[in-house]
């Protein structure tokens, strides 16, 4: 698909629903009001409309922090020097196809080497480079170069199939079969090799420096990079009415908004499903909300993995996707009923340890021969007390992976740009 094809003007959807739209970035947070009065605002700088560059503040009486992530590459030094490829924006996608297609050329008469996965230790989004290594697979088979392709996995998991959820199981004729084993058959299948529980530590042009769980460090070769950076908060400041700082009250030190969450959990044998927030509303400023990744999460939902060298080597916890969706429209109802009722509304909640979701990932477009795995996950934060053993409940937790499921992923694609363009029923779509 070209980016045209999955990117759209967001002032008409805005403006069809009546809402005041500010193309712009938001820069600071006053929960208290400033030098001239005690009204909440926030400051923003425009970055269109023919305004780029000025500052505006904006007054509120319910903020919603749903800013999604910034794209942190400076944690892996090299990583933001062009060395690699990212697939994080639209523009990034369309950069890395054409880096891809001159790697295709060359590998019509000389061999050459791919490596695609996580770039840093702690990065989430895995879902995303496992989808984009296995259609550059299906689409170097279909251009006739796999063979002369040596196309390699490295991952921050300390598993396959971990995913940043701590891997799950589904139930599969009968039998309750891990995420590893589905995730390493795929793999083996396809002739990819893989590299697990690695913090890439440094990026060189053409070499990529990495530590392993065990504390050894190695070195991988390529010709053609697409390492995902890990996330952080988009850097949001706060300010109290006398101008001081109180950043650390509303974020947490990645940057992430605070919300309801008991982020005093401890080590891990002490985490609970009860640690996860339920309505995402900060406990300093009841007015305030955050969802999707603006939210701080507890703590890992993977187990904590360290190597002997003190360095950190686990996935984030994942929040996009559908949880996001939900999340948000969880959000939203909670503020219209506190705008409709008062503060003591009953606030709406959607804990990611009680809210059950689905993922339709690609492995290779095609009408007849394209492929995509099809997993449902219930609950998205296991609950070890509710599900002894596993837990998560094997009746709402299954995954396929064929035709059908990118028959799916296509449908969905084109249902979820229609609902985003607030189109006739766009309701009626979920999350």
């Amino acid at each position: 698909m070209t980016k045209e094809e999955v990117v759209f003007p967001l002032a008409p959807v805005y403006e069809k629903a009546g809402i005041d739209y500010r193309q712009a970035k938001a820069v600071s947070i006053h929960p208290n009001g400033g030098e001239n009065g005690d009204k909440e605002y926030i400051t923003i700088e425009y970055t269109g409309q023919g305004k780029e560059g000025q500052t505006e503040e904006l007054t509120y009486d319910y903020l919603i922090n749903a800013t999604g992530p910034k794209l942190n590459f400076g944690a892996t030094p090299g990583l933001d020097e062009g060395h690699t490829v990212s697939v994080c924006t639209a523009d990034h996608a369309v950069h890395a196809n054409l880096e891809l297609k001159k790697i295709f050329e060359k590998a019509k008469t000389e061999k050459q080497k791919i490596l695609v996965g996580t770039g840093h230790g702690m990065c989430t989004c895995q879902g995303a480079a496992f989808e984009y290594i296995f259609n550059i697979e299906h689409e170097a088979n279909k251009a006739g170069v796999r063979n002369n392709l040596e196309i390699k996995w490295i991952s921050n998991e300390s598993f396959l199939g971990d995913f940043g959820i701590g891997g799950l199981h589904m139930k599969r004729g009968g039998y309750a079969a891990s995420s590893r084993l589905f995730a390493e058959s795929l793999y083996s299948e396809r002739g990819i090799p893989w590299i697990i529980g690695a913090h890439v530590s440094k990026v060189e042009a053409g070499k990529a420096h990495y530590e392993l769980l065990d504390g050894t460090t190695g070195e991988e070769e390529f010709d053609f990079a697409m390492l995902i950076p890990p996330f952080a908060g988009v850097g949001l400041k706060a300010y109290d009415k006398d101008g001081s700082d109180i950043t650390d009250t509303i974020f947490a030190p990645n940057g992430f908004m605070k919300v309801d969450a008991k982020y005093d959990a401890g080590a891990y044998e002490n985490w609970k499903a009860s640690d996860w927030p339920r309505t995402y509303q900060n406990p300093t400023y009841a007015n305030m909300f955050a969802c999707g990744i603006a939210f701080a999460p507890p703590h890992l939902i993977s187990k904590p993995m360290t190597s002997p060298n003190g360095t950190p080597i686990n996935p984030t916890p994942p929040r996009t996707g559908m949880p996001s969706g939900i999340i948000g429209k969880a959000v939203a109802h909670s503020v219209c009923d506190l705008i409709r009722e008062g503060k003591n509304a009953h606030l709406h909640e959607a804990s990611m340890a009680e809210m059950g979701a689905a993922c339709v990932a690609s492995a290779g477009k095609g009408l007849t021969d394209g492929t995509a795995a099809a997993l449902t996950v219930y609950p998205v934060v296991p609950d070890f007390e509710k599900y002894p053993g596993l837990g998560r409940d094997l009746d709402y937790t299954f995954g396929e992976i064929g035709l059908a499921g990118h028959w799916i992923k296509h449908i969905l694609h084109h249902m979820f740009l229609y609902k985003a363009k607030l189109k006739p029923g766009w309701t009626l779509i979920p999350e």
